[in-house]
């Protein structure tokens, strides 16, 4: 900090004040048009932007790998490895987005030729949208975008300079975005993968992983499934696996299917390891919610009439007990704003006025002012009742 003098120092808010109220003072009485901070904002976090498909390839014989890149030509927004894209996909009389984090590298966006892409395993009977991107999306679809979302990324002041990644199945895209964002330099950090998987040969983007190993990229690959020839490490992301690939001050980024995580939470405790260090990846909308604590099973078949009013609109859905609000207004054709779909990010968040819900403890993002006045997140909440609900007029 350079010292003016003392004068000069402590008179200088009034001088700063001084110089506004005379640009006030002399400015034009038309009004200025062009805002380039908005426009800078704009073009660096869009709200929503078309993309188009431009390649799909096999990333293992579960999955693919879908590119976009921007159907206006422009390059794509800014983000952080370990972010997510929320995709919109029009699906009938529906549209119906759903959040995927990003395997490609932040710098892959910002070259000349930008692109970004996603990784997407098919479903074992309970995602139709990631069937419908394996099965039926095509190069040159257009969908909507909206980028840069999301909580999960390295912070230097916050996280250890030692990074251990606990994924399972498809939950390896964010640290593949990670260490191709380390392997070119503008990430600075030594990532160790730990990556559970069932077969040697349907291990997700095995390829693209093995060829960015490096002194900063380790990739361990753990298998669960029996085979007799494999070499590597064997069983589950344990306590004790975990362990012998720590340094003494780790951090613990998880991400992957939700029985894994409710396993994580446990064997990390084991290590001791702080609060502070352990992060994990948003929880996703529960697979089963008659699994969870305090859910009466006993309403598990009813459905429910759900008044949903937009404005002075009106109408009336059914709504299974077993599926989320933002389920039953997406089969009805009814569109609410959604993102992370894991009750954290607050883009779903609907009024109850009338009725009861049961909310998902794991994906409870509230804040407690919106628990005290009836507020939920619509991905997060399932009826136990009849009821009405507000939702934003789009």
């Amino acid at each position: 900090m350079k010292i003016k003098g003392f004068l000069k120092d402590v008179t200088g808010a009034s001088r700063v004040t001084k110089a506004r109220l005379s640009a006030f003072e002399n400015a034009s009485a038309v009004p200025e048009k062009n805002d380039p901070i908005a426009d800078v904002v704009a073009q660096w976090h869009p709200k929503k932007f078309d993309v188009k498909i431009v390649d799909i390839r096999d990333a293992s014989p579960t999955a693919k790998t879908v590119r976009f890149v921007r159907a206006d030509g422009q390059k794509l927004p800014f983000f952080y490895a370990g972010q997510f894209v929320v995709l919109d996909f029009k699906i009938g009389n529906s549209i119906i987005s759903r959040p995927y984090s990003l395997s490609s590298a932040p710098f892959e966006a910002r070259m000349e030729n930008s692109f970004a892409e996603i990784t997407v395993r098919r479903s074992k009977g309970d995602g139709f949208i990631a069937d419908y991107v394996n099965t039926e999306l095509k190069v040159g679809d257009t969908l909507q975008a909206m980028m840069g979302c999301g909580q999960f990324y390295y912070e230097p002041l916050r996280d250890a300079k030692h990074v251990v990644a606990l994924a399972g199945g498809v939950g390896i895209t964010p640290f593949a975005s990670m260490a191709k964002e380390i392997a070119n330099g503008t990430l600075d950090f030594d990532l160790t993968i730990l990556y559970g998987s069932v077969a040697s040969d349907d291990i997700i983007l095995k390829d693209e992983l093995d060829a960015l190993k490096s002194d900063k990229v380790h990739v361990v690959h753990v298998l669960s499934g029996d085979e007799p020839d494999w070499k590597g490490e064997r069983g589950f992301l344990s306590a004790e696996l975990i362990k012998k690939y720590s340094a003494p001050d780790t951090s613990y980024f998880i991400c992957g299917p939700q029985a894994m995580y409710l396993y994580l939470r446990e064997e990390l405790k084991k290590l001791g390891a702080p609060a502070r260090r352990v992060r994990f990846e948003v929880f996703g909308q529960a697979k089963d919610i008659t699994k969870f604590s305090g859910y009466p099973v006993a309403l598990t078949n009813h459905v429910f009439n759900l008044t949903v009013r937009r404005g002075i609109h009106e109408d009336v859905i059914p709504a299974k007990a077993t599926e989320s609000l933002v389920v039953a207004l997406e089969r009805a054709g009814i569109r609410i704003e959604t993102a992370c779909r894991s009750g954290e990010c607050g883009f779903c968040r609907t009024k109850v006025l009338s009725g009861s819900v049961y909310v998902c403890p794991e994906n409870d993002g509230r804040r407690a002012a919106d628990k005290d006045f009836g507020y939920v997140h619509a991905c997060a909440a399932y009826p136990t009742s009849d009821l009405t609900i507000k939702i934003p007029i789009e």
